[in-house]
């Protein structure tokens, strides 16, 4: 695959992926189209040689795995993790404000968001909505309005001649979006307009009344290409679904002799305590149902190795005081070895060292990432996969800017060459330990 088809699809990807339970069923949907399967969660899987498998968990959580035709346990599998989640502003369960004749829903943040860039965006809004049919059955399905919905508009700068110095952002009263004019005092039911895009996405769904909601407020505005010589990649959630994209594309490209299994969990942004985050058993009972045997599950925890894929952070021009002199990633400049010596991540320099040599075999450059020594430092799902299943783990990432805004920028090549190194991890021969 050339970079510029790469980054077409990754573009395509990313307009799909709104929320996490978007971005699991895009992923769903490029897995099915390649021979993948779905396991039940109950029963016995009786797994062959050659096979190409997926579960979720909570639809938001992905596990997408191929059984090589070497055993698992005498070679190990070669394991990719990412995370499904971004910062957002998800909508309360009882939403409905009118305020000063405009009606607005109230929001609470989700994750270590930037806040300052949601501020005058076109913003649409989507997640799963849980509802009963007639019958009184319970479903659930996906809604995503994708159109400009709300707003969030700024407060102009002749009401706070000091916004530019100082202005704070209360995530209370300050970030409500704005959906419509309310020419008298009745408050719309929001449940009820859900009900009816439900109905517009799915019309043979049979809503009666729907209970409830995971809704996330996005941006709008759809990915892009940027740059005199489009060097740059501009759009939301670029952390983390970048990497679950690179990912995808490797595991797909994969020659099946090795068994390879890419994990995409959700609420990495929030600490990965659930049952689809990484500290959840997704990942190690899967293993295990792999393996068979708690014997063989050791066997195969010591032969395997993770790879965890979140992205780092660039070296900002106008902020380059913010990083370490010796260790600035530069956009374009290659995926980052990122290294903390308290194990906020997971890297070594076995793991570190196998990483240059698959990245020396496809020419593709490494750079490093420590943080400052006077700055704290954030983790990943790296830490918690290697504490949680014993499993050898290096963290590595795509440098990025703005993390955690509405709007991330990265570069064009990185991402492509993300793949191409995963890739070469997939198909790597022999034993990932060194001799």
């Amino acid at each position: 695959m050339t970079p510029q088809q790469f980054n077409s699809d990754l573009l395509a990807f990313l307009t799909e992926a709104t929320t996490p339970f978007h971005a699991v069923a895009a992923l769903v949907g490029r897995l099915e189209a390649a021979g993948f399967t779905r396991l039940p969660a109950e029963g016995e899987w009786n797994l062959q040689p050659g096979q190409c498998c997926y579960l979720t968990r909570n639809d938001s959580s992905l596990l997408a795995f191929i059984v090589g035709s070497e055993s698992a346990p005498e070679t190990g599998m070669r394991m990719v993790g990412a995370h499904t989640d971004s910062p957002c502003l998800m909508v309360k369960p009882s939403p409905e404000k009118q305020r000063s004749g405009y009606f607005q829903l109230g929001v609470e943040v989700y994750g270590g968001a930037l806040l300052n860039p949601w501020f005058d965006r076109d913003l649409s809004l989507a997640g799963r909505v849980s509802f009963a049919d007639s019958a009184g059955a319970l479903h659930t399905a996906l809604v995503d309005f994708r159109r400009p919905l709300a707003v969030i508009p700024s407060l102009a700068i002749h009401l706070d001649r000091e916004a530019n110095q100082s202005r704070s952002i209360n995530p209370q009263t300050d970030i409500l979006p704005i959906l419509a004019l309310q020419a008298d005092t009745s408050v719309p039911d929001f449940r009820s307009l859900l009900r009816q895009r439900l109905l517009e996405e799915h019309p043979d769904c049979g809503v009666e009344r729907v209970l409830d909601y995971e809704l996330c407020f996005y941006d709008s505005q759809r990915p892009a290409l940027v740059g005199l010589r489009e060097e740059f990649v501009a759009s939301a959630r670029l952390d983390n679904l970048l990497s679950c994209f690179a990912g995808l594309q490797a595991l797909l490209q994969s020659d099946r002799r090795r068994s390879c299994l890419l994990v995409c969990n959700d609420h990495e942004e929030v600490g990965s305590q659930s049952s689809s985050g990484a500290q959840g058993p997704m990942l190690l009972s899967t293993l295990r149902r792999i393996a068979g045997t708690e014997e063989r599950l050791g066997q195969l925890v010591q032969n395997s190795m993770m790879i965890s894929a979140d992205n780092a952070h660039g070296i900002h021009p106008n902020y380059a005081d913010k990083h370490d002199d010796n260790h600035g990633p530069r956009l374009n400049g290659g995926p980052v070895i990122k290294v903390n010596a308290n194990q906020r991540y997971a890297t070594n320099a076995e793991t570190a060292g196998l990483y240059r040599l698959l990245a020396a075999q496809e020419e593709v450059p490494v750079q490093s990432f420590v943080v400052r020594s006077d700055m704290g430092c954030g983790s990943t799902i790296g830490p918690i996969t290697a504490g949680g299943t014993g499993i050898r783990t290096l963290d590595i990432g795509v440098p990025t800017f703005a993390m955690h805004s509405i709007r991330e920028l990265a570069g064009s090549e990185d991402a492509c060459n993300l793949g191409r190194v995963l890739r070469r991890f997939y198909n790597h021969p022999g034993s990932l330990a060194p001799a």
